[in-house]
């Protein structure tokens, strides 16, 4: 294994921890329809829920199933065409200032942290190379080792 693919793993992993327990909270969050911000009326504070919990949980969902789709990639569960292919991080939809008044300044606080897990895993998914050694094979470095051992010599060098 390559100090770059270590790197990356431990990256998915704690990004991945990251956002399981970001989904937790936004589940809690979202579920205690009692609670209302200052000056918003019932219905006002249930849409609201309703809209930045959906959007909420549907950002952290698409950022689950990144950080699963390369983990599968780096255990050798998915291919790199497979990857490319279901691999990309959907675009963000952020969250609608008119509907964030009428939330608690807790849940507020909750989506944009969902919402800066988000952006780290977008820069990610867009800084990252598409194409990363899985592992690296033994017999296939070693038959590359024997490969250039017996090679012909350039004479020109």
């Amino acid at each position: 294994m390559t100090a770059t693919t270590t790197a990356r793993r431990t990256i998915i992993e704690d990004l991945y921890t990251e956002a399981l327990m970001l989904a937790d909270e936004a589940r809690d969050a979202f579920d205690q329809r009692g609670e209302m911000a200052p000056g918003s009326s019932r219905n006002e504070a249930r849409i609201a829920l309703s809209i930045e919990g959906l959007r909420t949980t549907t950002r952290l969902m698409h950022v689950l199933a990144w950080l699963l789709n390369q983990r599968a990639f780096l255990a050798g569960e998915l291919d790199e065409h497979q990857l490319r292919r279901h691999g990309r991080l959907p675009a963000e939809r952020p969250s609608m200032p008119g509907m964030m008044e009428k939330l608690l300044p807790e849940t507020r606080h909750l989506v944009r942290e969902s919402e800066r897990l988000h952006a780290r895993v977008a820069r990610l998914d867009r800084d990252w190379p598409r194409v990363q050694p899985v592992e690296d094979n033994a017999v296939d470095a070693m038959r590359n080792r024997i490969a250039e051992a017996f090679a012909p010599q350039s004479l020109a060098g």
